[in-house]
């Protein structure tokens, strides 16, 4: 096969999951600003409504539940005008901050369901036209969490680690057709995920919960989080990079490292 080439991201249709608020709106804040149209979907329409408002490139909102297999073919139907050429897997749930054996079943399977089927789900929805045309790009968002302990969040945890599995393996398969899959992860994000992490290991060990954040941050090289605009713009340029097939890019201010 010939060298893979990135395309422009202008011009270019983009779908990001989880796109009403946090990461995900950054992300397709980002994509707007590098010149793509943006689809933003998740299960709240007013907040992917803001979303949409918010970018300089006129987008489109609608509403999916992506771990629903129902739900996702219920927007291919809605998107059959679209050519989407670039998903970016963001949709998931941060899950029980519990002890394994104090984790009850239906919590276990509800992140799953979020972080690793309805990447699936989308993938499967969405790679058949991308391998059709014989180009495109997969972006699924995983974490640094699946790469290094997180005390309390194994649901979490190992729900990230098979999206970095998914992304290798699927990058095995429809390279070949001219489709990049590649993941991104990010360590902590400064927002409010994580001031209500602080706030509930504060109440677990009795410190403050600027305490636990000072602490927390310690164990990056950086000594901070990353914030959402760092994660947007990891994301364009993954896009921009020629040959980037089947790898993960960690964005974690140094926490793996350390």
């Amino acid at each position: 096969m010939s060298e893979m080439t990135p395309e422009p991201i202008s011009g270019r249709t983009a779908l990001v999951t989880g796109g009403g608020n946090g990461l995900g709106r950054a992300m397709c804040r980002a994509l707007s600003e590098a010149g793509a149209r943006v689809i933003a979907t998740g299960r709240n329409q007013s907040a992917l409504d803001e979303t949409i408002a918010e970018l300089p490139i006129r987008g489109r909102a609608v509403t999916c539940d992506v771990a629903d297999p129902d739900a996702v073919r219920e927007l291919i139907g809605q998107l059959t005008d679209e050519h989407v050429s670039i998903l970016v897997n963001n949709a998931g749930v941060a899950g029980p901050v519990a002890p394994l054996t104090e984790i009850e079943p239906a919590d276990w399977d509800a992140v799953f369901a979020a972080n690793v089927r309805g990447t699936y789900l989308m993938c499967r929805a969405f790679l058949p036209a991308m391998t059709e045309r014989g180009s495109g790009n997969v972006v699924n968002i995983a974490s640094v969490s699946g790469k290094r302990p997180l005390e309390r969040r194994t649901p979490y945890c190992a729900s990230k680690t098979a999206v970095l599995g998914l992304t290798t393996t699927l990058a095995a398969e429809v390279g070949p057709l001219g489709v990049a899959v590649n993941s991104l992860s990010p360590g902590p994000v400064d927002g409010p995920r994580m001031a209500r992490n602080f706030r509930l290991e504060a109440e677990r060990t009795g410190k403050t919960a600027e305490q636990a954040e000072a602490e927390f941050v310690s164990r990056a090289a950086l000594g901070r989080m990353v914030t959402e605009e760092e994660v947007g713009a990891a994301l364009v340029a993954m896009l921009r990079m020629p040959g980037l097939c089947a790898a993960d890019i960690d964005l974690s201010a140094g926490m793996v490292g350390r």
